[in-house]
């Protein structure tokens, strides 16, 4: 198939030609020569690919349309759909990792005949790599003639990235552009589960590791050093066949032990049911009602009792249970309510008195979807036939370790501490009891009515910020802020004046002139595994530092903000502009910011922010078409003066930025004490006199 019949939507031109999909309506509109939809609907039109790259081209806004670009709308337009041109795209790069001079001699022939030969050297890689049962079905030679320039471009984005790396990045655009299809396991709380269940010190390395729900395979690649050949067999099952097919590729490109994995249910079809594994790791679908609850009734599996229509992340725990091997370690990732719902209280109480139930984590709200909740890790083990019940559950609370307002939780933090208790609990028993954050409780104590395994209602408060030294340290540091804020008070004008008329340009023609260069922050990706912290809207609206940090995958350059940039948000709350200092210069500019880098000798930063921030000025360059605020920053408008007149304005501005931050400082530590004082006297730290 030539490139020119590979299909791209106005969101892809904009991402072709690095900007906003406002852009591309407005070149639709005022240029008759745009080429002309040839597909999709009248809402959401698809244009030629090729045509489209010909026209930015000659109108100079396009000097080459990037490999993966390219690859990634030849996929996205592809016949078959998304998930078919995965397929064909994965298993030919598998056969480009596993056997190169094989894809050597077939890319050297030509399209029709490289098509009539490929289906065999596919079908040898798949069958050895992924065993005779794998769910890719195989491409036919007609198939892969539709996807021949697919498949070359795809090795030719791995000739830079490497085969794992190129579908990756294609697979993670997929996941991006389809956000409420699947329910994905981030990287932090999959690699917290692998270590959980296969990181125990003094423990036999797991041979076996089964996911029983793999979904994108998230924690079966956690489990799985990667390109090691040494490490456990990876086994998953899951219910979408296409999802079970594209799994398996992704796996096999990222490891070199045995990949093993199936298409169907697991609870109503176990692939797996004759085996025992030494390690499961689960992220199950919660609140399922057609979990199999009728058919399921005499289940051998439900040693524990038998779940409740409404208990479907039970009958997932149980499974998991049936699947190990005596003394094998399951982690499953579960919804809140499953520790604490009266309908599951019978087999909660019979999974402590036997023992399989070791520990129950909380993590902190936003870890994974749904993700205003703070979900758990259950910690399980299943008993051997010699093995006496454990006298004690493990109880951890990590909601202390994320402060409010950053847009990645400190993974690190949270690691170390949940290891640390849990290894301290499987080395002796019980944990060293740390208020607010873990305690192993004997498990008689938790056989009650309620069998209420929520960690937050059985750990001590945390006595931090409640001891009167550290209120006395919050209190003078508020005095320090307080009086800094009478000194930075801005003097009020002597009387009214009239408003003053100036010449104005806007945003956009500065741009156009040179004057300044206007960015749009984005993901981005790490070059290397040197953190770069992320500037994000929360950090920019709040006068914070960094807090985000880049995203794992395939490398795409951040935008680095530079001292003396000014930021703008352009979602929500949008009246704020911040003029990039020192301390923040080097960080990548998040989601929803853009970015004015002013040339000095035509712009003072402060003198262009402070005019920015202006009420009137936002109102007219902000759009209202749906239930969020959304500024368009080339409209905004900035006055025609003087550089002298505008380093005036800007100390001006400057000054008032300053006396800002020392008012939140002041909020914040005023809150501290506030709340340090409500803490401190109700558990008796503090006494009323």
């Amino acid at each position: 198939m030539p490139d020119s019949a590979a299909e791209v939507t106005a969101a892809g031109i904009a991402r072709l030609a690095g900007v906003g999909r406002a852009a591309v309506s407005n070149w639709r509109r005022r240029h008759p020569d745009f080429p002309q939809p040839v597909g999709g609907t009248e809402t959401s039109p698809t244009f030629d690919l090729g045509d489209v790259e010909q026209w930015l081209r000659h109108q100079g806004k396009l000097a080459e349309v990037p490999l993966r670009e390219r690859v990634w709308q030849q996929l996205v337009s592809h016949p078959l759909g998304a998930a078919g041109a995965l397929r064909h795209a994965g298993a030919v790069l598998l056969l480009l990792r596993d056997r190169p001079t094989t894809w050597l001699e077939l890319a050297a022939l030509g399209d029709i005949e490289m098509s009539e030969r490929l289906p065999a050297a596919l079908e040898a890689v798949l069958t050895a790599r992924l065993g005779e049962h794998h769910p890719v079905a195989l491409p036919t030679a007609a198939e892969l003639a539709v996807s021949a320039a697919l498949v070359r471009g795809a090795a030719d984005l791995a000739a830079g990235r490497g085969a794992p790396q190129a579908f990756e990045f294609l697979l993670g655009r997929h996941l991006d552009a389809n956000p409420r299809q699947y329910t994905l396991t981030p990287e932090g709380p999959a690699e917290l589960m692998a270590a959980l269940a296969l990181g125990t010190a003094g423990r036999q390395p797991a041979r076996t590791v089964l996911d029983p729900a793999c979904g994108t395979g998230g924690l079966l690649r956690a489990a799985a050093p990667a390109g090691a050949a040494a490490g456990p067999a990876v086994l998953g099952q899951e219910s979408d066949p296409d999802l079970a097919a594209v799994t398996a590729l992704r796996l096999a490109l990222h490891t070199d032990a045995e990949v093993r994995v199936h298409a169907g249910d697991s609870l109503r079809a176990d692939a797996f049911g004759s085996l025992a594994v030494d390690a499961v790791l689960c992220h199950p679908p919660f609140n399922e009602r057609n979990w199999g609850h009728e058919e399921l009734a005499y289940d051998p599996r439900w040693e524990y009792g038998f779940p409740a229509r409404t208990e479907s992340e039970l009958a997932w725990v149980q499974h998991a249970l049936a699947r190990l091997r005596d003394g094998g370690t399951a982690v499953l990732l579960m919804p809140p309510a499953a520790a604490s719902r009266r309908s599951g209280r019978r087999i909660r109480a019979d999974l402590l008195r036997r023992g399989a139930l070791r520990a129950v984590v909380a993590l902190p709200a936003g870890a994974a979807p749904p993700y205003g909740i703070p979900l758990h890790l259950w910690v399980l083990r299943r008993p051997g036939a010699q093995a006496s019940p454990t006298p004690h559950l493990l109880l951890v609370d990590t909601a202390a370790l994320a402060p409010a307002g950053r847009d990645k939780l400190p993974w690190q933090a949270v690691h170390h501490a949940v290891l640390e208790a849990w290894e301290d609990f499987e080395r002796h028993g019980t944990a060293e009891e740390k208020p607010g954050q873990c305690r192993s409780l004997p498990v008689i104590d938790l056989l009650d009515d309620d069998v209420d395994l929520a960690p937050a209602r059985h750990l001590p408060p945390s006595a931090a910020g409640t001891a009167a030294d550290g209120l006395g340290d919050v209190h003078d540091r508020l005095t320090l802020a307080l009086r800094r804020i009478g000194e930075l008070a801005p003097t009020p004008p002597a009387g009214p004046a009239g408003p003053t008329r100036w010449p104005t340009t806007t945003v956009g023609e500065l741009a156009r002139a040179g004057a300044l260069i206007l960015r749009a922050g984005g993901p981005g990706a790490a070059e290397s595994s040197t953190p770069v912290p992320v500037l994000t809207d929360y950090d920019v609206k709040a006068g914070s530092a960094p807090t985000g940090t880049l995203p794992e995958g395939p490398v795409e350059a951040p935008v680095l903000v530079e001292a003396g940039d000014v930021v703008v948000p352009v979602v929500g709350d949008v009246t704020v502009a911040r003029v990039i200092d020192e301390a923040t210069a080097g960080a990548a500019l998040g989601r929803g910011l853009f970015l004015l880098r002013p040339d000095p000798a035509a712009l003072d930063p402060w003198f262009l922010a402070g005019f920015l921030r202006g009420t009137a000025n936002q109102r007219q360059a902000s759009s209202y078409a749906s239930t969020a605020t959304r500024l368009d920053v080339r409209r905004l408008q900035v006055p025609r003066l003087p550089p002298a007149d505008q380093r005036r304005y800007g100390a001006r501005f400057a000054a008032l930025a300053a006396f800002e931050q020392a008012l939140r400082e002041a909020e914040r530590l005023g809150g501290s004490l506030v709340q340090g004082l409500y803490d401190g006297l109700t558990d008796g730290t503090v006494r009323p006199e």
